[in-house]
């Protein structure tokens, strides 16, 4: 006899998703962390988007642990000693049902997961799978490190994150070349309530998210700022490949960041209480493993759900929302007594059909793009230095001419027009 129906592996916001769904429609559905509890494990840079959240717990807003409201959300293209930023801020971001906050892991996991708890799931943490249970080619199962640790369901749904061991044990992941990984690399520093509030301009319950292409010293990758109530997250995204041929430990690329004329001011003065790393899926939808096979199902980073398309840069919401199919897709199988690959087929074409694998498959090829040296590089050279010729005043010299200013710039760093042409085009057929 199965020991539940369902056997989520991973609490992350997926695994939780999963379960809360899967509880709520009946089923008996085990929740495995490998962690003392929920989120104890992860790592973000620090903005959930809790739209999707509508679904699952409606006011959602009103308990979930946040940290702050972002009512600013700043895009930073910067140089060695110079920065160019759009800063949009809005009050409606402020206000419930608000658009995004930032927030700390180990507490939003762990009020996610009780959720699920709450439903009926039951959570079993401090527990690591070491591999499937296969049965005449169907996953009937789970092997654990506990003692007589063999668990065994209907369904499998697998959310242990971007390294999933599960996935790659059933031959679904095809896509694990270094380049479609990048390293996050984070500090935390304690600054107090009062002093962020001033240095970012803000009330105590609004945040700032701030995202940088241009820091990173020539490694693929990009930087980020983030508020929290009393200390700001700062840290570097790192493409493996171009960090491992830099020589440079992650974080000598942090402090580099923390000195730039732009973002040593928000800082300074802090005290760090925080450092940590995580590998992060930013592939995009043609690295993305498979995601169905017989009695087991893939979702969140297992899946490769992170988006990471210049402007747009979220993980947590694609992983709620393809966790929340995934749990409805394996309950419709149970109830028809199909579990094979093609009895949970339907999960493919749900994520087809919704934003969740829309979104991915629209900017397809936008990693790629943002990861070129001309946008790492070139780009934010160019426009740095065109914005400071355009608004440094010489008189009595006339007014610079802007078309034979940028020609000018372009050729002394190093941008190619016909490039520059050719990838605002294909930006703006993938926005498009």
């Amino acid at each position: 006899m199965n020991d539940a129906d369902i056997i989520v592996v991973g609490a992350g916001p997926a695994g939780a998703a999963a379960a809360l769904v899967a509880a709520r429609a009946g089923k008996r559905v085990i929740l495995l962390e490998r962690g003392p509890f929920p989120g104890s494990k992860n790592m973000y840079g620090g903005v959930i988007y809790g739209r999707i959240l509508d679904q699952l717990i409606p006011n959602w807003w009103e308990e979930a642990p946040v940290q702050r409201w972002v009512v600013r959300r700043g895009t930073m293209l910067a140089t060695e000693t110079q920065s160019v930023t759009i800063d949009v801020r809005t009050t409606a971001w402020g206000q419930a049902p608000y658009n995004g906050a930032t927030a700390l892991r180990p507490e939003f996991d762990n009020w996610f997961a009780q959720h699920a708890v709450d439903a009926g799931a039951t959570l079993i943490t401090s527990t690591t799978v070491r591999s499937l249970i296969v049965e005449g080619g169907q996953i009937v199962g789970v092997r654990t490190d506990r003692p007589d640790g063999d668990l065994r369901a209907d369904v499998v749904i697998a959310c242990d994150g971007v390294n999933s061991f599960l996935a790659k044990e059933a031959g679904m992941h095809h896509h694990t070349e270094a380049e479609h990984y990048t390293l996050g690399v984070k500090e935390v520093h304690r600054l107090g309530v009062e002093e962020i509030n001033k240095r970012f301009n803000v009330a105590s319950h609004e945040g700032v998210d701030y995202e940088i292409v241009g820091c990173t010293g020539g490694i693929p990758g990009g930087g980020f700022v983030y508020t929290n109530a009393d200390s700001v997250a700062i840290g570097v995204v790192l493409q493996l490949p171009g960090l491992g041929a830099s020589k440079r430990r992650p974080e000598d690329v942090i402090a580099d960041l923390k000195a730039h004329p732009s973002i040593a001011p928000l800082i300074e003065g802090g005290e760090m209480i925080e450092y940590s790393a995580h590998l992060i899926p930013e592939g995009g939808f043609n690295a993305m493993p498979e995601h169905v096979t017989n009695g087991m199902l893939v979702a969140g980073d297992a899946a490769g759900m992170c988006l990471a398309a210049g402007i747009w840069l979220e993980g947590v919401n694609y992983a709620i929302g393809s966790g929340m199919i995934a749990g409805q897709v394996a309950c419709e199988a149970i109830d028809r007594g199909d579990v094979s690959a093609s009895g949970l087929r339907p999960y493919d074409e749900r994520l087809a059909g919704s934003w969740v694998l829309a979104d991915h498959k629209k900017l397809r090829r936008m990693p790629d793009l943002i990861m070129s040296k001309d946008f790492q590089v070139r780009y934010p050279q160019l426009l740095c230095s065109l914005a400071e010729e355009l608004f440094t005043v010489r008189n009595p010299q006339h007014k610079p001419r802007l078309g034979r200013l940028s020609r000018r710039l372009a050729k002394e760093n190093g941008v190619k027009i016909s490039n520059l042409a050719r990838d605002g085009w294909s930006a703006m057929r993938s926005l498009g």
